[in-house]
């Protein structure tokens, strides 16, 4: 295996605080999906299973990518039952082959067969989007464009997504509505239909706020830009413009603010639209059209 991808990590002031090695809030998760998928027991197991059987497995890879979730793995293992041993055989944020072998897995076999379906589960989303933002981010390599995800995430799932994102060597935006101050498309239409100009009402907004605090403001044409950006944003969002339309705006701009682009961004595009000199391109389509990367997990289970 090749050496990690990940590096960029969370910007700061992002939610990335861990425990035991995993996001938090990442244990309310796995036991909402257990809970989910035996509410009442594992009634295969225990009518096929001995109560005394061991179970050994391999997490493999069937395909290649970028790893993540294999800690998030293992503590799927660890709430299920204490006593299964977990071995990495890789890191999150590791590039691999297909064929590599992951992780071994060791314990009572009813335990191991109750938590693989969740670990798979959780780990083939997370190395998913984990390998398609490393193509978006090996896309950009060399213009020192940052490729951040959106809030377009899976509900429930966003620690874990926006994790994954940064194994891939991505970084993450605001994470909640209460992070920063986001002005879109629908927030300017109510402005417009009250006769409120932009750039008054982000004058207004910016001394309301604290001066902490992240003032963004989307625009979909040029001649909104001088207007937002002289009234003091942090961050403007340049959203579905053309490739012509980018250079044009990031020279508006000129220094004065963060360019972030948004809307139609693919992996056919993103070199382009990274090479007209914004800072920054986000993309839903890391985290909500993503494919779970195939991983397989062979179980052998043999008597007490």
């Amino acid at each position: 295996m090749s050496a990690g991808v990940g590096g960029a990590g969370a910007p700061i002031g992002s939610r990335s605080e861990q425990v035991a090695g995993v996001p938090v809030g990442t244990d309310a998760i796995i036991e909402r999906a257990l809970a989910e998928d035996a509410p009442w027991g594992d009634l295969t197991s225990e009518v096929f299973v001995p109560v005394d059987a061991v179970a050994t497995a391999v997490l493999d890879a069937r395909e290649p990518g970028v790893l993540s979730g294999l800690r998030v793995a293992a503590r799927v293992f660890e709430l299920v039952d204490a006593g299964i041993r977990f071995e990495p055989l890789a890191v999150d944020g590791e590039r691999f082959a297909a064929g590599a072998d992951l992780a071994r897995i060791a314990g009572n076999a009813r335990s191991v067969l109750r938590a693989e379906r969740i670990a798979l589960n959780l780990a083939q989303r997370m190395s998913g989007i984990a390998t398609l933002t490393a193509a978006y981010v090996d896309a950009v390599a060399g213009t020192g464009v940052r490729i951040a995800d959106t809030r377009k995430t899976t509900p429930g799932l966003r620690v874990l997504e926006r994790q994954a994102v940064r194994d891939g060597g991505g970084s993450n935006h605001r994470f909640s509505l209460s992070d920063a101050v986001m002005a879109k498309d629908n927030h300017l239409a109510v402005l417009a239909a009250r006769g409120v100009a932009i750039g008054d009402a982000i004058r207004e907004a910016r001394a309301r706020l604290g001066h902490t605090v992240h003032l963004e403001v989307e625009v979909d044409r040029l001649d909104q830009v001088e207007e937002v950006v002289a009234a003091g944003v942090d961050t403007i969002l340049l959203d579905n413009f053309t490739l012509d339309e980018l250079r044009a705006g990031v020279a508006l701009v000129d220094g004065r603010a963060i360019v972030e682009a948004s809307g139609g961004v693919t992996l056919a595009t993103v070199g382009e639209i990274a090479r007209t000199g914004v800072d920054v391109i986000s993309s839903g389509a890391l985290t909500h059209s993503v494919r779970a990367l195939d991983l397989g997990l062979d179980v052998t289970v043999s008597g007490g």
